[in-house]
């Protein structure tokens, strides 16, 4: 069974945003141990720096965002952005390529790596 396609920069923000939870409940578990400074301490610095790598993430994806191609879905008619060689509609998940030399093949993300095999 193959992997549902996905747009990619909506894959990075969902990790982004994830880094955030998961920051907020390391320092949440830190709580727990207030009698313990030094368990708390680290669970509190932890936490923020998942925090903050996910608004470095953030900050990146944007500016990967920035400089992507934007193309019509031809399913969904909406204006969406491709990063690679292969990627989804942001909003139906209709598989979309620019390279002509994939059109009508079934979508297959390890096209977008260097090193594919034929």
């Amino acid at each position: 069974m193959a992997l549902k396609a996905s747009n990619k920069i909506n894959r990075i923000r969902t990790f982004a945003l994830s880094l955030v939870f998961v920051g907020i409940f390391i320092m949440y578990i830190g709580i727990f141990f207030r009698t313990s400074p030094i368990i708390m301490t680290i669970a509190m610095i932890l936490g923020f720096i998942f925090v903050i790598s996910s608004s470095v993430v953030y900050f990146w994806i944007g500016m990967i965002s920035t400089s992507t191609v934007q193309v019509t879905c031809p399913n969904c008619n909406k204006t969406t952005k491709i990063l690679g060689r292969v990627d989804a509609c942001m909003y139906c998940d209709e598989p979309l390529t620019l390279d002509k030399t994939l059109e009508g093949k079934e979508f297959d993300s390890a096209y977008n790596r260097k090193h594919t095999k034929s």
